[in-house]
């Protein structure tokens, strides 16, 4: 199995790390290539899996402990199966073209700010990547935890207009109620 795996999600962090640190030295177009060109290598790097999963590797990769304490090791590891490689395909898939769409959505915002819809997006990214390719609810749980955080910063972008403001916060607490069905 390809020890590849870690860079479908590193990627986009990368992104994150990239358009929110430097957003106000960032064009658009800067902010907007690095945000969708990161999503496009991860897809590239999920089409690569896909088909070393197609080939029958499969199994988890293990990255390092995160956690280890005693007789408590919870290691950070990506499950690489059927099943997570599809879901890598769409969500890299999908999220680029949700990127590439958004360059021209977003057209009218400052730099800055466009550079900090792009870095939420990359998080977003990022986290539904953990998601779906945690190999231990740990994991998983931060995927999901980092997925309700971007939605409610997705979906209260524009935090001025009091509707979506509202809106993001229903979002959040709605997913902390579904955290207690996780838990």
């Amino acid at each position: 199995m390809s020890k590849l795996v870690y860079l479908v999600p590193l990627f986009p962090l990368i992104g994150f790390l990239i358009n929110g640190l430097a957003r106000k030295a960032l064009s658009k177009s800067a902010a907007g290539w690095i945000g969708s060109g990161v999503v496009l290598l991860s897809f590239v790097i999920s089409i690569i899996l896909f088909f070393d999963v197609r080939a029958g590797h499969t199994g988890v990769v293990r990255l390092f402990d995160f956690i280890s304490a005693g007789s408590l090791q919870i290691p950070f590891a990506f499950q690489v199966d059927q099943l997570s490689a599809v879901f890598m395909l769409i969500i890299t898939g999908v999220g680029f073209l949700i990127h590439v769409y958004s360059t021209s959505y977003m057209k009218e915002e400052s730099p800055d700010q466009f550079a900090r819809y792009f870095s939420f997006l990359n998080l977003f990214v990022f986290s539904m990547l953990l998601l779906v390719l945690g190999a231990n609810y740990l994991i998983m749980f931060l995927g999901w935890e980092g997925v309700g955080l971007c939605s409610y910063l997705l979906i209260g972008f524009w935090y001025k207009n009091v509707d979506f403001s509202t809106a993001g916060r229903k979002a959040f607490v709605m997913n902390l109620v579904c955290d207690l069905g996780i838990l």
